[in-house]
């Protein structure tokens, strides 16, 4: 049922894995749910959208869904997301992240200036800190082009906030995580664990991470569009807890019941931070609070994971 006091949230990259929970979340408390992606509708998440619309953008197409729908919020989740990749085809993932983010915010200047825009941005933007925690005054410093591109768009969200009054804010976000993700540390330490004869993990194990949960990713965005004050700005998303890589291949392993022992290569590809931890005070000034506990969320994503690899 749609509550009428919320609004109309489109969500680009609806079908990826962020997409995903922000659209279930706004759907649960009755919003009008709109969203886009270049998937098929069978892979959307089209039970929690009001209507669903197959576009690659950049597309003209956006602008008229736009100037139709009116939405009172627009949530960027659309881009590539992945360093390695950047590294290989630095010129795909410029495209796909700071190029069609200016489209995206053009669009919104002329078909719908009183949309509120929040950009999904990373932690790659700052690199390697030389302190811990990493404070939004910290300077950006990537060391990947994917964190160059996902500053640039922060960039582009600020100029189009102070050049046009568009309200817009972005999101840092550190190492998400959650049931539905098919990448990344906490599914390589599973899938390796279940599937391979060895567990040879990247790194050294000291390296960390600051993980939240994609059902805390949703809220925290939910907190932002109420309260935020939309200028340009941008925040931390993250726990402000610091995990390294061996203590959370420990919490995996025993979430799986295997005895197995890791081994790390030492490697660290190039584009990869070493050590993070965030301060959140800006996005806790705003009323956020995590609810999902690192542990209890990391047995929910083991138990998923055998379940997609295995079936059981």
């Amino acid at each position: 049922m749609v509550n009428t006091n919320a609004g109309t949230v489109l969500i680009t990259g609806v079908a990826g894995f962020l997409g995903r929970y922000i659209a279930r979340h706004f759907h649960r408390k009755g919003w009008v749910v709109v969203g886009t992606d270049n998937s098929t509708p069978e892979n959307a998440p089209t039970g929690n959208l009001t209507s669903y619309h197959r576009m690659r953008l950049p597309d003209p197409a956006f602008g008229q869904l736009l100037e139709s729908v009116q939405p009172t919020l627009l949530v960027h989740c659309a881009g590539r997301a992945a360093v390695a990749l950047s590294v290989e085809n630095p010129h795909a993932d410029f495209y796909s992240n700071a190029v069609v983010t200016f489209e995206i915010l053009d669009a919104v200047r002329q078909y719908a200036p009183a949309c509120r825009t929040i950009f999904l941005s990373s932690a790659a933007v700052y690199g390697n800190p030389e302190q811990l925690p990493i404070a939004e005054r910290t300077p950006p410093s990537p060391v990947s082009p994917y964190g160059f591109h996902k500053l640039q768009s922060e960039q582009l969200c600020a100029e189009f906030s102070k050049i046009y009054n568009l309200k817009t804010a972005s999101v840092r976000i550190f190492s998400a995580y959650g049931p539905g993700l098919r990448r990344q540390v906490i599914w390589d330490i599973c899938q390796k664990a279940i599937l391979d004869n060895e567990l040879i993990l990247q790194g050294t194990g000291d390296e960390s991470r600051d993980f939240i949960h994609a059902l805390d990713i949703a809220n925290a965005i939910d907190c932002i569009t109420s309260n935020a004050e939309m200028k340009g700005e941008f925040y931390n998303l993250a726990t402000g807890e610091e995990v390294t890589i061996r203590s959370l291949s420990e919490l995996v392993l025993a979430a799986l019941e295997s005895d197995r022992q890791p081994t790390f290569n030492g490697f660290v590809p190039a584009g990869v931070p070493l050590n993070w931890r965030a301060d959140i005070s800006s996005l806790r000034s705003l009323g956020f609070e995590s609810t999902v506990a690192f542990d209890r969320g990391i047995k929910t994503f083991a138990y998923w994971c055998r379940a997609e690899l295995l079936g059981v």
